[in-house]
C-alpha cells in the first residue's frame, strides 16, 4: 500500500490523519461526555444528547453549514469552563476510553509510515485537550487542532481563535510543509469526511477511510483509494513500543477545549430529528 522507505536525499514527507472515524471508531470529544458529566462540566441532559449526537455522527456526520453553526454555538456555551480541569479529566480517563477504539488498521498504517521515514501528523477539528494526548499515544510527530482563547483566569473566554476544519486543515498542512520541508506531492492523507476534501486534495496520495456517502462519490470520481477500517484494538496490545515515553507532539495549531467541541455536538444533536440520513 505504501511506498518504499524514504530517500533522504529528497525533501521530507508526512502522513496526515484525520482523527474521528479515521484513526478511532468514534468522536474523540463525545467519547468523554460521561467523564465531563462526572466532572461537573455538563449536565445529565447533555449526556443523553451527546449519546444521540454520537449516533448521528457515526451514521453520517454533519455537513458544512451545520459545522459552521456548531462553531458559533460552542464558543458561547463553553465560556467560563476551566481548561486545566478539562485536561485533568481527559488524562484520567484517556486510556480507558480511547485505547479500546483505536483502529488496528490505522495503527498499522502509522507504524508503516514511521518505518518508511515519514512524519505522522494528526489533523483534527477536536481540541488539543483531547487530540494532543491521543497523538502522544499514537506516537504522532505533530498535531493540528482547533484553538480557543483562554483568559488570564485559565478559563475559555468564548472566543474561537482558530477552527481546524475544511479548507483551514489544508492551509495548516501547507504551512507545515513550508516550515518542515515536506514535499506534499509525495505525502499521504487519510479522512472519512467530505469536509476534508481540501486536505486530501493537497497531497499526492489521498485516501478515503470509512468514507461518508459524499466523500465516497468524490473518491470514486477522482480515483482515490478507499479503505475500510473496522477492527478496534488497544494500543498497548497493538503497539507495545508506545508504552515508552513518546516523541513530543508539536501542536501546529493548538486547540479549543474538548468540552467546547462536545458542546457543539450537543447542540447539533438538539437541532436534528432522530432520523438517519
Amino acid at each position: 500500500m505504501l511506498g518504499l522507505v524514504e530517500n533522504h536525499s529528497l525533501p521530507r514527507t508526512a502522513a496526515f490523519f484525520d482523527l474521528d472515524k479515521t484513526v478511532i471508531a468514534k468522536s474523540s470529544t463525545l467519547t468523554f461526555s460521561k467523564s465531563f458529566y462526572q466532572g461537573g462540566l455538563i449536565n445529565r441532559r447533555a449526556v443523553l444528547r451527546t449519546a444521540y449526537a454520537q449516533f448521528v455522527f457515526l451514521a453520517g456526520g454533519a455537513d458544512h453549514d451545520q459545522m459552521e453553526r456548531m462553531r458559533e454555538y460552542l464558543s458561547a456555551l463553553c465560556r467560563g469552563w476551566n481548561v486545566q480541569q478539562v485536561k485533568e479529566i481527559v488524562a484520567e480517563t484517556l486510556h480507558d476510553l480511547i485505547d479500546p477504539i483505536i483502529y488496528d488498521e490505522a495503527a498499522s498504517l502509522i507504524e508503516e509510515h514511521h518505518t518508511a521515514g515519514r512524519d505522522v501528523v494528526i489533523v483534527s477539528t477536536s481540541g488539543a485537550e483531547v487530540v494532543e494526548p491521543i497523538g502522544e499515544l499514537l506516537g504522532a510527530d505533530r498535531v493540528v487542532a482547533t484553538r480557543m482563547v483562554v483568559g488570564d483566569d485559565g478559563c475559555f473566554t468564548g472566543e474561537v481563535e482558530y477552527y481546524a476544519y475544511g479548507p483551514t486543515k489544508a492551509e495548516a498542512i501547507k504551512e507545515l510543509a513550508a516550515s518542515e520541508g515536506y514535499d506534499l506531492a509525495r505525502c499521504y492523507a487519510y479522512s472519512d469526511s467530505v469536509t476534508d476534501i481540501p486536505m486530501l486534495a493537497s497531497v499526492g496520495h489521498p485516501h478515503a477511510v470509512n468514507p461518508d456517502r459524499a466523500l465516497r462519490r468524490e473518491a470514486v470520481a477522482r480515483g482515490w483509494p478507499i479503505l475500510d477500517f473496522h477492527r478496534p484494538v488497544r494500543l498497548k496490545q497493538r503497539l507495545p513500543a508506545l508504552s515508552v515515553p513518546p516523541r513530543p507532539a508539536l501542536v501546529a495549531a493548538a486547540a479549543i477545549g474538548a468540552a467546547a467541541a462536545t458542546a457543539g455536538l450537543v447542540w447539533y444533536a438538539s437541532r436534528r430529528r432522530p432520523t438517519v440520513a
